[in-house]
């Protein structure tokens, strides 16, 4: 057998983009025979798994999980490159796997979720990849919240399908009427993407930002600098009812704001997932995709 030297293992990786271990394995098991290194690879997938690591997964869904005691909740936004990847049904039991795993061992970390157990001797992140191996399209666990109740409950909702999921934790016990309240209070974050819970948690840098927006667009109207100062404190009143959950106007009530919907209830947090939100998506060239691939 040809000698497994490090610069053999080198040159598998770089062509392939599998690991090093991996490159180390396929290597050993055909004698030091890159080409056959390289069909090895491909057989299990790996190759293909890895150099697909550098496509942009920004379509998905927002999958959730809940206790049956409305103490603990969960969200996790796992991603595919394309919306028909993402409606394929091992892709949607992947996703229903990962947060149920979540909700049951407690995990609060993309990292620690990826390392739990999958099934018997398989991790989630190998599982991941065999997935992405058998789809032939990359696919990502971005982000996940984990909410457990402190003094109260919490509730879930799901919109258009899993792209959007809300988790609100409020105070007060789940009865089916306090558990409508709250899931009304989540349909409304999904509608209306509050920014900040209440006025509180406005940081001053951003309350500043809005102000000298605004003073900057009323001096160029010529308003003089004693009405200006006036102004801004409506503008500014006007800014918590736009973007504080607490000051806006319940959706399926203007005359009521969401903290007088909640009544006794108090909604202590929210967590607000929309499918790639903030993922700068690739606009590729299908046509120039597909030459470079043939010429590949």
């Amino acid at each position: 057998m040809a000698e497994i030297t490090a610069t053999l293992v080198k040159e598998l990786r770089e062509r392939t983009g599998a690991g090093m271990m991996d490159c180390k394995k396929a290597l050993i098991e055909n004698n030091g025979d890159m080409e056959k290194a390289i069909d090895f690879l491909r057989e299990k997938g790996i190759a293909k798994a890895v150099k697909r690591g550098g496509k942009i997964a920004a379509e998905g869904l927002i999958f959730d999980a809940i206790a049956a005691d409305n103490k603990e909740a969960v969200l996790v936004e796992f991603n595919s490159e394309t919306d028909f990847v993402a409606k394929n049904s091992e892709f949607i039991a992947f996703g229903k796997k990962l947060a149920q795993t979540a909700l049951e061992k407690k995990i609060d970390t993309v990292e620690a979720l990826q390392q739990a157990e999958f099934e018997a001797g398989k991790s989630i992140e190998t599982a991941k990849t065999d997935l992405i191996a058998k789809i032939g399209e990359n696919m990502n666990i971005r982000r996940m919240a984990f909410v457990a109740a402190k003094e109260g409950f919490v509730v879930t909702y799901s919109h258009l399908g899993g792209k959007l999921g809300v988790i609100v934790e409020l105070t007060g016990t789940p009865t089916p009427e306090n558990i409508v309240i709250g899931r009304d209070i989540a349909m409304h974050v999904a509608a209306m993407d509050p920014r900040y819970l209440s006025k509180e948690q406005v940081t001053t840098a951003d309350l500043e930002r809005e102000k000298e927006i605004a003073r900057k667009q009323l001096e160029s109207e010529g308003k003089p600098a004693n009405i200006i100062e006036k102004i801004l404190i409506g503008k500014m009143n006007k800014f918590y009812e736009e973007n504080c959950l607490l000051n806006q106007e319940f959706v399926k009530d203007k005359n009521l704001t969401v903290e007088k919907y909640a009544g006794s209830l108090k909604v202590l947090s929210f967590v607000r997932y929309k499918v790639g939100e903030g993922i700068e998506k690739k606009v590729e060239d299908f046509a120039a995709e597909v030459a470079a691939q043939i010429k590949g």
